[in-house]
């Protein structure tokens, strides 16, 4: 694709006023948007290139999302200019590009702690919505204004994804020649780029030699451990996004210096070294209080040890210096206590009067091999509506996860009865996604 078409228009409504660049099946123009009247980018892809229904999926889906270091969507859609089809998006138009400036310099340890801080946030976020990066690298790093946004234009569905149409890079890991693409895989990304951002020359390594690469040794620490262990080979070896940002704790880079290059006065040292260890000890409070609470609880019923958490993706980010609590029960209170004991007397069972099928996009749909699973448990109150819901197995995908999980909430029940007086009930809703449909299976478990 090329510069050809502009001064053409798309649906009447985004003129394309200038080429900016594009592969044999996509191509990026300069539009503007009319109301408000601003600037703004528009990208063309073949309606019959290989990932085009993928991408239109993510297009659909993104279109939901929101998070400050992101990239809005403003549109998305179908057309066709001189008899070819193409599938378009429009989306909001950086001011600058973290690829233009690595050619001019290299990012000093404390600007690349401060790219760092945003790319992790957006990053959690789409993760815990059920989405991939799928392409993070510094061209798609950007700053809109005094923020620090990713490109949101290429997101990819977790558990409904292929192998990709690009010829891959040193930001590709080893698993996206197979279609293996997951979380796991933004974080290799993240390894590569920072190497790329603290060098100024890409990331070396030789994809056919099927061996980790080397971290230059001129990069600092904490930044060296970091992107080692997200160049792990094996994505089950590479650490977490959580990990990285407790590896990257305030105080472990210098400031930017106030002088001399490199000064650091001895207040400021000792500042550091204060917060330090103020930090271990309310670490080791933290696990004092938790093994005090332990030990005056009762432990919890055998039957909701295995219970999955509530769905990621309602989970906060964590934060930079986390201190241990807890963990919050699986169940909700009101599914733990319709598993206890069933009641005496008369008992009729609970019907369902209201099913609820999760809300998916056909083109995610079609994306299925096989089946895909996922349990809910469900609690119902005495009026018959679900008042808790938790997965008791989430199944490989997050995005047909949390879809199920928001369809189990709606469900309605004539209440169950003991002696003829109303009580509540708990379920398992058995969710099956497959490509022709979804099957949903209920089993009343209690009274």
């Amino acid at each position: 694709m090329s510069g050809e078409w502009v001064g053409r228009s798309i649906d009447g409504r985004f003129s394309l006023l200038k080429w900016l660049g594009g592969t044999q099946e996509s191509g990026v123009y300069l539009t503007e948007l009319r109301e408000p009247s601003q600037k703004a980018i528009i990208k063309l892809v073949r309606a019959d290139s290989k990932d085009a229904e993928i991408r239109m999926t993510a297009w659909l889906a993104a279109a939901n999302l929101s998070h400050s270091n992101l990239i809005r969507v403003f549109e998305k859609g179908r057309c066709e200019i001189d008899s070819v089809s193409l599938l378009y998006v429009v989306t909001e138009l950086a001011d600058e590009v973290l690829a233009e400036i690595i050619p001019e310099r290299a990012l000093t340890p404390q600007e690349a702690l401060e790219m760092l801080g945003p790319t992790l946030d957006a990053l959690a976020y789409l993760h815990r919505n059920g989405f991939i990066h799928g392409r993070l690298k510094p061209s798609n790093v950007m700053a809109v204004g005094d923020r620090l946004k990713l490109s949101a234009d290429d997101l990819l569905l977790e558990g409904a994804i292929g192998t990709p149409s690009w010829e891959p890079t040193v930001y590709d890991a080893p698993e996206t020649v197979q279609g293996r693409i997951g979380t796991a895989t933004d974080v290799w990304s993240l390894g590569a780029m920072l190497v790329a951002v603290l060098t100024q020359h890409p990331l070396e390594w030789d994809r056919a030699a099927n061996v980790e690469p080397v971290v230059p040794e001129s990069i600092p620490e904490p930044f060296a451990t970091v992107a080692r262990e997200c160049l792990r080979a094996d994505p089950a070896r590479r650490c977490t996004l959580e990990e990285i940002k407790t590896r990257l704790l305030p105080g472990t880079i210098p400031p930017r210096p106030s002088g001399k290059a490199g000064e650091m006065s001895g207040a400021k040292r000792r500042v550091a070294a204060l917060i330090a260890v103020v930090a271990v000890l309310l670490v080791g409070i933290g696990i004092w209080n938790l093994v005090s609470r332990r030990s005056q609880s009762p432990p919890p019923a055998p039957e909701n040890q295995n219970v999955q958490a509530t769905s990621s993706a309602s989970a906060p980010p964590m934060a930079a210096a986390p201190v241990p609590s807890p963990a919050p029960s699986a169940t909700p209170p009101q599914a733990q206590n319709a598993q206890g004991p069933k009641p005496m007397g008369t008992t009729v069972k609970a019907t369902v009067t209201q099913r609820v099928d999760p809300d998916t996009l056909a083109s995610a749909m079609s994306t299925i091999s096989g089946t895909v699973r996922v349990t809910v448990r469900i609690a119902v109150d005495a009026d018959g509506n679900v008042t808790g819901a938790a997965f008791e197995s989430a199944g490989p995908s997050k995005y047909f996860a949390n879809r199920a999980l928001g369809a189990a909430r709606n469900w309605k029940f004539k209440p169950a009865q003991v002696d003829g007086r109303a009580v509540p009930s708990a379920w398992l809703l058995h969710f099956q996604f497959r490509k022709s449909g979804i099957d949903i299976t209920p089993t009343e478990t209690a009274p």
